[in-house]
């Protein structure tokens, strides 16, 4: 008998995600969530997946319900009447941690680039073999004969700690979500905790020091740039169509890769890709092939032209992810003006890092801010405003409102990088209105 499933908040990028690959697996899938329009839902309306109000009628006898981890009894009907009328549900992170024993499981983590780092793995391997994926931008795909689960292991409120994964690569350790982490060490520890839990290889980036002192109890293989790690990538040769570059395991010549997306971080994120597929017993010829089709992620360097405009579109709202975003902009656009366009999410992360926000925001030849996004998972918003951030910046950081871009107008010869979790896109789309009023004009 088919499985069905009720997925309480089916907007949600993970949740989505997972609806999408269960779906594709070809169990009945349904989900509720609110009116507002989430690009998660583009790929649910194409699947022809139900998307309905909340409403108590949704949890019918016959399906099992995952419900996302944003909502509770004190915010939403259906938790409400579940709780009230003894109906079991899994949170997301619950259901994974038991679905993917079936599978031969490979979670990445880290406080940045998981999302691209999954892709990448996702779509390298599910051309080499029949493999299920679940990506943080929404992505999913499912196969009733995959042998191989690809995921996403979010450290937020250590939802990854239900996960026990053959193979896992860790990208870094970072401090961040301060709402629930109290301190860089806080944030380590959840790491260290998911480490030993793996059971086959654990492959992380050998030059981040947080990173040098996890333990696990799985072979642990070291990736990075310099001397002293197992996977070394190097041979660097950085271009404004890609990158290519080198590989030796342990003194041993892998060969040559190229991947068409920019910044060092792309190419450390292809290296893990390649240690763990190789250290899986993967023909590396496949890999190489397949790493050069990799076209990224939803919202992770996402480009477009408008008007002979190029407007790039990136989910980065942390330091260390800015400055990432901004080398790729450069590497690939040398002989344009960098202008960066922040919004900054949550005023609890604005506020533990806002010294290290407007150092990476220097790296930009302009800088705009919109107001800070709130989350509502926040009670307390604190003392602190996007002004303060602005005073903060070196080059003159000027604060723009969704209702006028215009400023943006300034820099004829720019690539607009528009950065941050919020609703920075309505920005972007506001920008986008305007310069096509102004060709409109024009003709």
């Amino acid at each position: 008998m088919t499985k069905n499933y009720h997925f309480i908040g089916i907007k949600g990028s993970g949740m989505s995600a997972l609806a999408l690959m269960l779906h594709q697996m070809g169990y009945h899938v349904q989900g509720s969530d609110v009116e507002k329009y989430y690009f998660t839902q583009r790929g649910l309306e194409q699947a022809g997946i139900k998307i309905l109000p909340f409403d108590e009628k949704n949890l019918q006898a016959d399906v099992e319900v995952i419900a996302g981890n944003a909502f509770r009894p004190d915010n939403n009907i259906e938790i409400a009447y579940a709780d009230a009328n003894g109906i079991s549900y899994k949170r997301y992170h619950e259901f994974l941690g038991t679905f993917m024993r079936d599978f031969v499981s490979m979670g990445v983590a880290g406080a940045h680039g998981k999302t691209s780092t999954t892709g990448m793995l996702a779509h390298v391997l599910s051309n080499i073999t029949d493999t299920s994926y679940l990506i943080g931008d929404g992505t999913g795909r499912g196969s009733a004969n995959a042998k191989y689960f690809v995921f996403e292991a979010d450290e937020y409120e250590r939802h990854f700690m239900p996960y026990h994964p053959e193979y896992s690569i860790i990208t870094n350790i970072d401090f961040d979500h301060p709402d629930y982490f109290t301190s860089l060490e806080d944030v380590f520890n959840a790491f260290n905790d998911y480490a030993k839990q793996v059971s086959k290889g654990l492959f992380v980036y050998g030059e981040d020091k947080e990173l040098r002192r996890v333990t696990a109890n799985a072979p642990i293989y070291y990736y990075g740039f310099k001397e002293g790690n197992d996977f070394i990538a190097h041979d660097l040769l950085r271009s404004t169509t890609g990158s290519s570059f080198k590989v030796s395991f342990r003194g041993q010549e892998l060969g040559e890769f190229k991947i068409p997306s920019f910044g060092r971080h792309n190419i450390m994120n292809a290296t893990a890709v390649i240690g763990l597929l190789y250290t899986a017993g993967f023909d590396l010829n496949l890999v190489r092939e397949h790493l050069v089709t990799f076209g990224g992620v939803k919202r992770r360097f996402t480009e477009k032209v408008v008007n002979g405009t190029t407007i790039i579109d990136d989910f980065a709202h942390h330091p260390t992810e800015i400055i990432a975003t901004l080398d790729a902009a450069r590497q690939k656009y040398p002989s344009k003006e960098i202008v960066a366009i922040f919004q900054p999410h949550t005023f609890t992360r604005t506020i533990a890092l806002l010294d290290e926000f407007a150092e990476a925001l220097n790296q930009a030849d302009a800088v705009y801010l919109a107001q800070i996004y709130g989350s509502a998972r926040e009670v307390d918003h604190g003392d602190v405003k996007v002004e303060d951030l602005a005073e903060k910046i070196i080059k003159k950081a000027e604060i723009i409102t969704v209702d006028n871009v215009s400023p943006l107008l300034e820099h004829p010869n720019a690539v607009y990088v528009f950065m941050g979790a919020g609703d920075i896109q309505t920005y972007e789309y506001s920008f986008e209105r305007l310069l096509s009023n102004l060709t409109s004009n024009v003709q």
